[in-house]
């Protein structure tokens, strides 16, 4: 199978692309070129900016059997993406997010295929969240311009949908940022002050990974089609950090909860300190990738396990952005901790 990955040198796409090698299949990748990649020879190499040169002109009018891309993020990409390759692609996946649904208002949690279609909420006024809100909606944008190229022309696109995705050689580091804490044995600080409201319901990177795959062999049954993949067990973020520090052979965690502007004020990033900490994760239901494409993700305490073994056996040589200030963070929390007591 001839496959262009657009992207692939980074965390989901760097193990779909070993994956599709390791099969045998001939791929082909697209990116700006700035990410080296440890594929060699074994692949073939497209170098280019498509906000700026535009996808046609750079993939001279190649044919290619199936398209993955990790970097279609508004209605533009899409566009340029289907005057690229109308005509010129069997199977094109887009690879989309959970937080297409978190921008609906009144969305039912966990999210369904079918809850995606109903009123927009109006735009946040705070900064932060107006980011998280301007990239669903960039991401609707996309997905409903490729929807409408499979309504008019049959343009032959599915759309994965995930949430957070954690494993090996996450750039954002997100899971390490709670390890490094948990092992050192002193308190966490969670940016809010209902720390058991915050559901995680993520996704380990190869068992997105796996839904791609599966996707590509079927394409006659899941073109113009939506899935959901994610894990299966839906979780506090407290029992999540009591598994995860399990899994590291760290202590029980100690949480503290602490207002965010409290963080802010002393100088501190919430979005450091627990990464999983917002109202702006999505919670989605994976039922109909599991009956229809067999979809199996793993076990959470699996997937915890394998995070927490390659940390440990790991370590990075970049220190952990943020952690510097472990002192102050430690302070905060004995202030806090006794206030409360």
């Amino acid at each position: 199978m001839r496959v262009l990955v657009l992207g692939g040198t980074r965390f989901i796409g760097y193990f779909l692309v070993q994956r599709l090698l390791a099969a045998g299949h001939d791929v082909t990748l697209f990116n700006r070129g700035l990410t080296p990649d440890p594929f060699g020879a074994r692949v073939t190499r497209l170098h280019g900016d498509r906000h700026r040169e535009g996808l046609a002109a750079r993939l001279g009018g190649r044919d290619f059997d199936a398209v993955v891309d990790f970097l279609a993020f508004d209605e533009p990409d899409a566009r340029g993406a289907i005057q690229a390759l109308r005509d010129h692609v069997g199977h094109y996946i887009m690879v989309s997010t959970g937080q297409v649904y978190l921008v609906r208002e009144a969305c039912p949690l966990p999210a369904t295929e079918a809850d995606y279609e109903g009123p927009l909420r109006p735009p946040p006024t705070d900064d932060d969240d107006k980011l998280s809100y301007d990239y669903g909606i960039h991401k609707r944008a996309c997905e409903d311009t490729f929807a409408a190229a499979w309504t008019a022309e049959r343009f032959p696109v599915t759309r994965l949908r995930i949430p957070m995705v954690e494993g090996p050689r996450d750039p954002q580091r997100r899971v390490d940022q709670y390890l490094a804490r948990l092992l050192d044995g002193g308190p966490l600080l969670l940016p809010t002050t209902d720390i058991a409201s915050n559901a995680v319901r993520h996704v380990y990177v190869i068992d997105v990974v796996d839904a791609l795959l599966a996707l590509l062999e079927r394409p006659e049954t899941t073109r113009g089609e939506a899935y959901n993949v994610c894990q299966q067990e839906a979780l506090t973020l407290p029992e999540y950090l009591t598994l995860l520090a399990q899994a590291a052979g760290a202590p029980p965690p100690r949480l503290v909860p602490v207002p965010r502007r409290t963080l802010t004020g002393a100088g501190l990033d919430p979005q450091q300190l627990s990464p999983f900490s917002s109202s702006w994760m999505s919670i989605i239901d994976p039922t109909r990738a599991i009956t229809t494409l067999g979809f199996r993700p793993r076990p959470l305490e699996r997937t915890l396990e394998i995070l927490a073994t390659t940390y440990l056996a790991n370590q990075p040589a970049e220190p952990l952005p943020g952690l510097d200030r472990r002192a102050d963070e430690l302070a905060l929390a004995t202030h806090h901790a006794g206030a409360a007591s």
